[in-house]
């Protein structure tokens, strides 16, 4: 074990250009920087986390709350700030650490805003205060010189690689169901797109739809292995290129594809952008290897690191240990790069009981949640849960200490006919919430549509409860 213990060591301590790392540094700060001047520039700030009368929060993270008065404001100049110090290698220890706390700060204040590259970017933000993506080109360096590093040791470099090939390869897995390749939602999403320049009219092919259906699957799962062989390496990052450019043409993904473009170029040769640019260091040529020893320090450190990369890998299969469909019942769908595979139309009324009078009535949801927390909450099990005990908590303090809270939620997926997300006749006052699997979750029964349902459905309106406002 010793021995196998040393020969990983030296493996990983093997001296590579940083360069290439750089490049991911770039990318990582500048979408943050991005992130950050867009919300303060736009209604997002406001809507998303000041105006909220609740937030729905991730299990465990409740007592996450936004800052009072002008405090969200300051707190995404500082985000902007520190992004850009990292982006640029400036102050790089302190940029990097400020992005990461005001990123998961924000990121873990309201749950109806996940999205997986805000994941992906807070998973690089940690890794970023780990690897010392400043030792070369960077104002830091630039400024002192004993920052400078000729290399870095192999492992930061397979780390990143495996960070980025990870979206891939379980993007990929993900799309192995029967759904995806039966051709939904890609079928409707398509069919919404008509009007796409040249190409739009096509849409409504199904010879196109399987072909977007088959692409976008083998795109995901070749993707690391084409980008590891030397031989189809340029080709690969070629074919990737194309695809998120047109993914980024054709949906309303964010800042994700650009993002993912620059992240996938660690796959490429480590210097490539000294190569690009046709300038060199000589104090950055591979240097020999040299026996490392395998001291306590790394002992933890790369424990620390087995636990990392062990977690990244079963986390996005924990939806195995359950039954159902999880882009139904939404156990084990987020933090698993479960990209593009559902269109989910849902609807709900709340009814609240007061168990001493008898007294029952229907809460307006939209009293208390923004638009955009309506629909992450009536489509989500475990946040209706969270929503009922908001609102018997409000209830209680309006003078009504016992209530019953019942739902009548309806959702359609990738276009079946809508039916019961959840049991209505479950009192949600008494449901605790855990990472486990719901057995109130109606199991999805409705067959698949090759045709989608076409009424959408919409919160519906309802009179609100005296008190509940």
């Amino acid at each position: 074990m010793a021995s196998r213990a040393s020969r990983l060591t030296d493996w990983g301590t093997v001296p590579c250009d940083p360069a290439g790392m750089v490049v991911v540094r770039a990318a990582l700060g500048a979408s943050v920087a991005w992130f950050a001047f867009e919300t303060l520039a736009s209604t997002s700030l406001v809507a998303d986390y000041i105006a909220p009368p609740m937030h729905l929060t991730y299990l465990g993270f409740d007592w996450v709350r936004p800052w009072p008065g002008v405090g969200m404001h300051v707190h995404f100049l500082v985000m902007l700030a520190a992004a850009v110090g990292v982006a640029v290698g400036l102050f790089y220890r302190a940029s990097a650490l400020l992005m990461l706390l005001t990123f998961a700060h924000a990121f873990l204040i309201e749950r109806s805003i996940y999205n997986n590259h805000y994941y992906l970017q807070l998973l690089l933000a940690l890794l970023a205060n780990v690897i010392p993506l400043h030792c070369q080109w960077s104002v830091d360096a630039w400024r002192c010189p004993a920052i400078f590093r000729p290399s870095l040791p192999r492992w930061t470099l397979s780390l990143l690689r495996f960070q980025v090939g990870i979206v891939y390869f379980f993007g990929g897995i993900a799309k192995l169901n029967s759904d995806w390749l039966r051709g939904q939602p890609m079928r409707m999403w398509l069919k919404a797109q008509t009007d796409y320049p040249v190409i739009g009219s096509l849409f409504t092919e199904e010879w196109v739809v399987q072909l977007f259906v088959w692409s976008g699957l083998l795109i995901d799962l070749l993707a690391v292995p084409g980008l590891l062989w030397r031989r189809t390496r340029v080709a690969m990052f070629a074919v990737l290129t194309l695809f998120h450019l047109l993914n980024s043409t054709l949906f309303t993904i964010g800042v994700f594809p650009w993002l993912m473009i620059a992240l996938t170029t660690i796959f490429l040769t480590p210097d490539w952008p000294r190569r690009l640019i046709r300038r060199s260091v000589p104090t950055s040529e591979p240097r020999a290897a040299t026996k490392a020893e395998w001291t306590a320090r790394r002992r933890f450190g790369a424990v620390l690191l087995a636990i990392y990369v062990l977690a990244q890998l079963a986390i996005p299969l924990r939806h195995f240990l359950s039954s159902g469909n999880p882009s139904w019942t939404e156990h084990g769908q987020l933090f698993a790069w479960r990209m593009m595979l559902r269109q989910k139309r849902s609807g709900i009324r709340l009814f609240v009981t007061d168990p001493r009078t008898g007294r029952r009535g229907v809460v307006d949801v939209r009293a208390h949640l923004t638009p955009r927390q309506v629909v992450a909450m009536s489509r989500d099990p475990d946040l209706i849960v969270q929503f009922a005990h908001k609102l018997a908590d409000l209830l209680r303090q309006h003078g009504f200490p016992h209530v019953e809270i019942r739902a009548d939620a309806l959702a359609s997926l990738n276009g079946r006919q809508p039916q019961h997300l959840i049991d209505p006749n479950v009192d949600l006052v008494t449901v605790q919430r855990s990472l486990r699997e719901y057995k109130w979750v109606v199991p999805l029964t409705e067959e698949y549509r090759h045709d989608d349902w076409e009424p959408t459905m919409g919160s519906v309106a309802a009179t609100p409860l005296p008190g509940a406002e």
